[in-house]
């Protein structure tokens, strides 16, 4: 799966730079540019096509708003994320209503920023071209970029955190199924062999994923990890 590609929106250098840096952390996004202003936001977009715009409201010349429906007016496919100190209903109804995926309160904390990010990229990737959608992948798509309520966490069981579950499922959504050992997705997700094992194996035992043992060029066999197929 290719990159997703991120243009931040903001006025204050610093706070777009350490934007920068959490979007450095999280696999399957890349930053190709930042705007402190709306002309700017607006030439870079044109020229750029980012996929996702990590998007300021009060901006020196005009409001992130405006700006966002100006490019979806011009057809630009084109998602938003909002990081903003509005906290103001309004702000957040018309955000809402204009279709912003998320809604993020400043000072952003990193954990909130990389759950809107992986939930979006989880977004994307149920959108392929020519590809027909299951009710529950409506459902999934519609309420994606809301977190989970406290009675769906209450069905993981313990030891099993539901934001390195969600890094998981991202990595195998992300992967061509060729299947991938607990070594792999532990490096891929920052954990290690063994963590990445646990939640390995919980995702098998909720036919998420089957599992099967894997010979290799030296004969040494290997658990690797599948998204299951009925």
């Amino acid at each position: 799966m290719t990159n997703l590609r991120v243009l931040i929106i903001e006025d204050d250098p610093r706070i777009a730079q350490l934007h920068q840096r959490f979007c450095e952390k999280i696999s399957g996004f890349d930053v190709v540019g930042i705007a402190l202003s709306i002309s700017e936001a607006r030439e870079m977009a044109d020229i750029l096509e980012p996929d996702l715009l990590l998007l300021d409201l009060f901006l020196p010349d005009g409001y992130g708003m405006d700006l966002l429906n100006e490019l979806r007016a011009a057809g630009q496919e084109i998602d938003v994320i909002l990081i903003t100190a509005a906290k103001e209903v309004a702000a957040v109804q018309q955000a809402l209503r204009g279709g912003a995926f998320d809604y993020i309160v400043k000072p952003a904390i990193f954990g909130r920023f990389e759950e809107a990010l992986h939930k979006f990229s989880s977004y994307r990737s149920h959108l392929l071209p020519g590809e027909t959608l299951e009710q529950s992948d409506i459902d999934q798509l519609l309420h994606a970029q809301h977190a989970p309520t406290t009675s769906d966490k209450a069905h993981v069981p313990k030891g099993i955190d539901p934001l390195t579950l969600n890094k998981i499922q991202q990595v195998f959504n992300n992967s061509d199924n060729n299947g991938l050992s607990a070594e792999e997705v532990g490096a891929e997700i920052g954990a290690s062999r063994s963590t990445a094992r646990r939640y390995l194996e919980y995702m098998v035992s909720t036919s998420e994923l089957s599992a099967d043992v894997v010979y290799g060029n030296v004969g040494r066999p290997e658990r690797k990890y599948f998204r299951h197929r009925p």
